[in-house]
């Protein structure tokens, strides 16, 4: 929704500035204005210990109980205790596969709303924009919903079953925009903005100010429209001052690299969509020589499975065995991802064999010069194996130690030996950094569990505070992370994060005073979203 028409009068401080319009952001800006979660007076929670602890204040909302106290006990998916709290009240007892009602009765409470801004680079929903719209989802459906409405609901008005309850990316990018318009968050989101700069400021513009976040970046307006139909887009700088900012980018910005010899030859990508794009260009089929695949989440085994629909070879190397129990796929039912099952199946019955070498030619195995190679792959060949799948061959344990600009790929296992395969195209799908240049050089490091090293999901999140998500190490109060950030890829669990902060800011601007101007009295004094002049 466009906000570029809006001016903060410099000076004015905005309550709370939510940076990133996925899934994360949308679920706090709905608790951020005014539907508050009760727990319901008819209804009862199955979990006996907790029932007990919310019956004990039914009066208050969620937002105002103490959620320590009221995760105590608890046990779920999640590390974070907020997140696996949030989930038993949303979805009591579905990790058994149970449809309890949800104890808990939402109520708008206008009263209670914090004025805040949502910035996001697209549209809301965030990065299910731009993933692909042709896999299922890896959560069961009811688990991608956020608070107020159901997603099953959605979709029967779409006419559509939910296929093995799950749904697919781009359903769920479109349930997301539908529900900000559905709750009339509109007024609260400012599209097309990219972040640039978030700083701490000693004090606001005026003098006596109270110190605060100042947010900085670009924001991409559509301008007069050309005599082919197409408009003139610009990007116009902003600058604003927050008393709060939220940190909800997620992880998905920058592809993680190996950081080997060869990787930014062309033919070496980093994307699914890359793959998708070579496939609608013509440029694989069963005559090319094999895809290699690196990685072993579900991007690089989705990967896998759209090669392996055209009857391309793949060659599909992962530095963890099979069995190991932190490898997703062994973390996943069987009935529900059949096609992720038949990927790890894949991994686990063809496997890669190397010869050893003969007595008299024993090869130097940690010089890539006396390197085996392999003969082609073809996605003919055949196994005695009933259950073989042509055309696919896996490395585990394998890494890759170098590209070459001829198409081939030096592969070194655990124990040093190295195999060479001739390849048409590499896709290294390792996972991904988030885009935190806003915060400094330094990419936002300092904030990591380990400073030391980039911030990723699930090796070294922002640190933050298990109750309230603020920033342990930011350069003052007043920042929170949530999402991916903090270590919750799932919608599911990234809910929690949004029933933490909007429970510690209601208590924070509550006793503040930091809440006392309403958000139509911003827009009506056109100072929500603009330049400083």
């Amino acid at each position: 929704m466009d906000r570029h028409d809006k001016e903060i009068i410099p000076g004015d401080i905005l309550p709370v500035v939510i940076i990133g319009n996925g899934p994360s952001g949308i679920c706090l800006s709905y608790l951020l204005s005014g539907y508050t979660p009760y727990l319901s007076p008819e209804a009862s929670h199955p979990n006996p210990l907790l029932n007990s602890k919310l019956r004990e204040q039914p009066h208050l909302s969620l937002l105002e109980q103490d959620l320590e106290y009221l995760c105590e006990g608890l046990e779920g998916r999640s590390s974070n205790p907020v997140a696996v709290l949030f989930d038993s009240l949303l979805l009591p007892d579905s990790d058994f596969g149970l449809d309890h009602t949800s104890p808990l009765v939402w109520r708008y409470e206008p009263e209670r709303a914090v004025p805040h801004l949502v910035l996001g680079k697209g549209p809301p929903g965030g990065a299910w924009h731009a993933m692909e719209g042709s896999m299922l989802t890896l959560s069961l459906a009811n688990w991608m919903e956020l608070p107020g409405l159901k997603l099953k609901d959605w979709m029967r008005e779409k006419r559509r079953n939910v296929r093995n309850d799950r749904a697919t990316p781009a359903e769920i990018a479109s349930y997301y925009q539908h529900y900000v318009s559905q709750m009339s968050l509109e007024e609260n989101f400012a599209c097309g903005t990219t972040v640039t700069s978030v700083t701490r400021q000693p004090g606001g513009d005026q003098e006596g100010a109270p110190p605060c976040w100042r947010v900085t970046g670009l924001q991409r307006r559509e301008g007069e429209e050309l005599g082919d139909g197409s408009d003139v887009s610009e990007e116009v700088p902003f600058s604003m001052l927050a008393q709060n900012v939220v940190l909800a980018t997620g992880t998905h910005d920058i592809p993680a690299r190996l950081g080997v010899e060869g990787e930014s030859l062309p033919y070496v990508c980093h994307s699914f969509w890359e793959l998708e794009a070579a496939i609608s260009r013509g440029e694989l089929d069963q005559l090319s020589d094999p895809v290699l695949v690196v990685g072993a989440g579900l991007t690089a085994a989705d990967a896998v499975l759209a090669a392996h629909h055209l009857n391309t070879p793949v060659y599909h190397a992962f530095r963890r065995s099979v069995n190991d129990p932190g490898l997703i796929f062994n973390q996943l039912p069987k009935l529900l991802y059949p096609e992720y099952h038949k990927v790890h199946q894949m991994m686990t019955q063809q496997q890669y064999q190397p010869d050893p070498p003969p007595q008299d030619h024993a090869q130097n195995l940690h010089d890539p010069s006396s390197s085996s190679s392999l003969p082609p792959l073809s996605s003919s060949t055949t196994s005695s194996s009933p259950s073989s799948y042509p055309g696919y061959l896996s490395f585990p344990r394998y890494r890759v130690a170098a590209f070459r600009p001829d198409r081939k790929c030096v592969l070194e296992s655990d124990s040093g030996q190295r195999t060479v395969v001739q390849i048409s195209k590499a896709l290294v799908l390792i996972g991904a950094h988030p885009n935190l240049s806003f915060l400094g050089d330094d990419n936002g490091r300092t904030l990591g569990v380990y400073p030391e090293e980039p911030i990723t999901c699930r090796r070294n999140p922002i640190e933050a505070d298990p109750f309230t998500n603020k920033v342990v190490a930011a350069d003052g109060p007043g920042m929170y992370a949530m999402g991916p950030l903090v270590g919750e890829n799932f919608v599911r669990f990234l809910k929690g994060g949004a029933l933490a902060i909007a429970s510690d800011l209601a208590k924070t601007l509550r006793v503040g005073g930091g809440g006392d101007l309403t958000l139509d009295e911003l827009v009506d004094r056109k100072e929500v979203c603009g330049l400083d002049s």
